[in-house]
């Protein structure tokens, strides 16, 4: 199979699985703090990528550990980022609000990697900054016991993973996916532990039904949506440009947002134009003007 269809089909996955993450975290939040849910996601997530590629680790170059363990850092804040914001916004605004990484992609190439920027592109970040504000801006109509300043939870993440996508495109590029996501673990592995020991753990009941099954929505979320989602991720980065690697979040807010009207959560058609213009505004900064 080619590369650019491989690309593809690397897209779709990823936009599912990654789609179906907001509202397992909304779930997960029923029986568990933000914490505890982003603390448990990363241990059991290393242990089981320790499981299975261990030995990866020996075909790291020394000269790309400190990038490892940068990745790692930079990967390991966002699932607290959207834990915490999911406690008070709505999951398929969260994943709408995600779709900015593209754009944040393009400003960090722009501002550290020397990406040239024509006028369209200038023109797409406006666009998705405005859609943005008019998302947020109805949600608050629609919900007035949100608290949006927790959507500035989800653009810093969205900077995050930004910037993880332009430091493996340039720093990782030939270094096997399995072991990138190992090494990252390795290094965030300690911190997760700690994090988890300074909350009220002592405090869970698993005969308690929505403890028990948060454990199990987390558990999902540690096999589908951070190992196996992380190893196809480094892999789709190393074949596909950043741009093109982080437009999986085009499709994302979509299946988000199936899974949030399914469990009742409203969306109207003024979100639905505020979307679209977000939508639109990443269609142009990632489209190169023909110049």
């Amino acid at each position: 199979m080619t590369k650019n269809k491989l690309k593809w089909i690397y897209l779709v996955v990823l936009s599912i699985v990654w789609g179906s993450s907001y509202i397992l975290i909304k779930k997960a939040l029923i029986g568990l703090s933000p914490l505890q849910v982003g603390s448990l996601r990363t241990i059991i997530s290393a242990f089981l990528l320790l499981l299975i590629g261990y030995s990866s680790l020996k075909t790291i170059p020394k000269n790309k550990w400190k990038w490892i363990a940068i990745t790692g850092y930079v990967s390991f804040i966002p699932p607290f980022l959207f834990a915490y914001a999911q406690t008070e916004i709505d999951s398929a605004l969260a994943a709408i609000l995600n779709s900015l990484t593209p754009l944040a992609t393009l400003l960090i190439g722009v501002g550290f990697y020397s990406f040239k920027i024509d006028s369209k592109q200038i023109l797409g970040v406006i666009l998705g900054l405005i859609g943005s504000v008019l998302l947020m801006y109805q949600g608050s109509i629609i919900n007035p016991d949100q608290n949006l300043m927790y959507v500035f939870f989800i653009i810093c993440a969205s900077f995050l993973y930004a910037l993880q996508v332009n430091l493996l495109k340039v720093y990782l590029q030939n270094v096997s996916a399995v072991a990138i996501a190992v090494g990252n673990f390795v290094f965030i592995l300690p911190f997760a532990v700690i994090i988890f020991l300074s909350t009220d753990y002592n405090q869970i009941d698993l005969q308690n039904q929505n403890v028990f099954d948060a454990f199990l929505y987390i558990l999902v979320l540690s096999i589908v949506g951070t190992v196996f989602a992380k190893i196809l991720f480094n892999k789709f980065v190393q074949i596909a440009s950043p741009v093109f690697a982080s437009s999986v979040t085009y499709l994302i807010p979509v299946i988000a947002l199936f899974w949030g009207l399914l469990d009742g959560e409203i969306f109207t058609v003024s979100q639905l134009f505020a979307t679209i213009v977000i939508f639109i505004g990443v269609y142009l900064a990632n489209k190169k003007s023909n110049k």
